[in-house]
């Protein structure tokens, strides 16, 4: 069926449609005024087709509208010139007038207005209706002040009447109303990229009070849960993203968001509880949301797709939220879930999934997760399994780590215009690169040494130890070498404490000195320098480092601590691990060889 009147409808196949469309708009015959709104609105027709089928891209202009403009001209014996589309537009809306050919133009320029919009062209869609606007009535005021002035253009366009006997696939009216809540998304969405969070959230709500799917609305709640996150409003930003899992459960970003909110609260029972509901929705097949919209064959969704967009309303792998879970333990001191989590997240990359581990943007680098598994391990007893994991890092990082790291004072990005930038930039990532697989060995034998004291093994301890301080540093303010140091300091630290326990107070002094040289002033070091020197029977100078120790206030000696970037998470236990020997029988000790020898130089 080839008759015109089927093609209008809709019904015929798209084979048909496209021979007619292309007999009468490309392959040169003569146009003609009776039959041209006819043949504009199989046009109109064909192209939803199209855009309606799965393999179609909606974006970048439409050549067949182009086409369409041409024949209206040549029809009205306007002079056709190389215009560019918008141009071409404008010739047409200003100069051609017959009443019969504006509704038909105003529905292609609808169209035209969504293949802009699904390019982001925001201008060109405004211009656009400012001219159908200003072919209805000249003398229209287009936007009053403080309104959007797309919004207000879309909203006072006249939707042309549409005759009993036509028949299209998709009214304008409809496609009207899908183009403002298009456009009011669109427009939020850049306002949210630039910062201006009121605008946006007003465009935002603007558009979840159009003419969309569930899908859609579901995702436009949650772009005002992330907008209102962004203005320090976390009670307003869970009311949205709890609205976009009640119009649709299947939005699960919008859980993952409202699961970053409660970490910005504070609240870990509530964010756990979001972090497990999302990794179990994740696993199972939900059925999709039912919609009461009626099925368009342009809708919302196809004409919004920004980068912007595609971050928030990315989904998440199992195993990344997994990870999450078990950070989120560990930060808290939840170690025995912690446990379980890494151990889960490990089995599920052993099942096949280690291919997706460069995507997951939760989760670090494969040798910190090993680390921090660890310190779970440590913290929960189990020291052995511990030493394993860790023994994990050392192997893969044992090709990782040149002979001789040589590190400039000043890791500095060159200039990207000098000659060589690009080398030498791939120069100071791969020295970069080197830096952290040193810190990460370096804290494998950190952890390894501390597991083995808790055990009771002072000697292995101090293997471990001893390994870990072997290995090279450099001084240097970069973030990779901070960390270097904070490992070196801590294992000197952790060796001379097993010195001690095993009676080796000279070794025992030196590392505490040396301790003391990286971060002057560090309590932990002072202290156990005192002890050391005590025990050597240099009471003088134990007592005048305690003395020392105890002139300096509480408040000093935790910022003395906690100087610095923050430290990774694999580290924070051996942090904690370094403790103060508070010893009352030392501090009496002391305090009587003062007394006495205040007592002889008095006397």
């Amino acid at each position: 069926c080839w008759h015109p009147e089927c093609c209008l409808s809709g019904h015929c196949s798209s084979q048909p449609a496209k021979f007619l469309v292309g007999l009468a708009v490309l392959t040169g015959l003569p146009a003609a005024l009776p039959t041209l709104p006819l043949e504009l609105t199989v046009l109109y027709n064909f192209l939803l087709l199209t855009a309606g089928t799965p393999d179609s891209a909606i974006k970048g202009e439409a050549e067949g509208i182009r086409q369409g403009l041409l024949r209206v001209l040549e029809a009205c014996g306007a002079c056709r010139q190389d215009l560019g589309t918008e141009e071409l537009w404008q010739k047409v809306l200003q100069e051609v007038t017959l009443e019969e050919l504006q509704a038909p133009l105003h529905r292609l320029g609808a169209l035209q207005a969504a293949w802009w919009l699904a390019d982001c062209r925001l201008g060109s869609v405004t211009g656009l209706f400012q001219l159908l606007s200003t072919a209805e009535d000249p003398e229209r005021a287009f936007c009053s002040e403080g309104e959007n002035k797309l919004l207000s253009l879309i909203k006072a366009w006249q939707v042309p009447a549409e005759g009993a006997s036509l028949s299209l696939v998709q009214s304008a009216k409809d496609l009207k109303e899908i183009l403002y809540t298009a456009a009011a998304f669109l427009q939020g969405l850049q306002e949210l990229e630039a910062g201006n969070f009121p605008t946006a959230l007003s465009l935002l709500q603007e558009a979840a009070g159009g003419f969309c799917t569930k899908k859609i609305l579901a995702q436009i709640y949650t772009c005002l849960g992330c907008c209102a996150q962004r203005m320090g409003k976390p009670q307003m930003a869970l009311q949205h993203l709890k609205r976009a899992l009640q119009v649709d459960f299947q939005c699960l970003p919008a859980l993952s968001h409202a699961a970053a909110v409660y970490h910005e609260l504070g609240e870990t029972d509530v964010e756990l509880q979001a972090l497990t509901l999302l990794y179990e929705a994740l696993g199972k097949n939900l059925p999709a949301a039912a919609s009461c919209s009626p099925c368009f064959l342009i809708q919302t969704e196809l004409l919004v797709h920004t980068p912007l967009l595609t971050s928030l309303l990315r989904h998440h792998q199992p195993s990344e939220v997994k990870y999450l879970l078990a950070q989120r333990c560990l930060q808290n001191g939840r170690v025995t879930d912690a446990v379980e989590h890494y151990l889960d997240f490990l089995s599920l990359l052993q099942e096949g999934l280690q291919q997706q581990v460069g995507v997951m943007l939760w989760v670090p680098s494969m040798h910190e997760v090993f680390l921090e598994a660890a310190s779970a391990l440590e913290q929960s007893g189990r020291h052995q399994d511990a030493i394993t994991m860790c023994e994990e890092v050392i192997r893969r990082t044992t090709d990782l780590i040149p002979r001789v790291l040589q590190v400039e004072e000043r890791l500095e990005q060159p200039e990207c215009s000098s000659p060589g930038a690009e080398l030498a930039g791939g120069l100071l990532s791969q020295k970069k690169e080197n830096l952290c697989c040193l810190a990460w060995r370096a804290a494998g034998y950190l952890h390894q040494g501390q597991a083995w004291a808790k055990l009771g093994k002072s000697k292995e301890a101090v293997t471990q130890f001893s390994r870990c301080v072997c290995l090279p540093v450099t001084e240097n303010l970069q973030p990779e070498v901070e960390v270097l140091q904070k490992i070196r300091l801590l294992t000197l630290i952790g060796r001379g404490m097993q010195f001690l326990e095993l009676g080796r107070h000279k070794e025992a002094l030196l590392d505490f000195q040396h301790s003391l040289q990286i971060s002057p002033g560090y309590p932990a070091a002072a202290s156990y320098l005192v002890q050391a020197l005590w025990k050597l029977n240099r009471k003088q100078e134990a007592a005048a480092q305690w003395q020392k120790l105890s002139q300096s206030s509480p408040g000093e000696d935790e910022q003395q601590q906690g100087q610095g970037r923050p430290l990774p998470l694999y580290l924070v236990s051996c942090l904690e691990q370094v403790v103060f020997p508070h010893s009352e029988t030392l501090a009496r000790s002391i305090q009587d060889y003062l007394r006495t020898a205040a007592q002889d130089t008095s006397s």
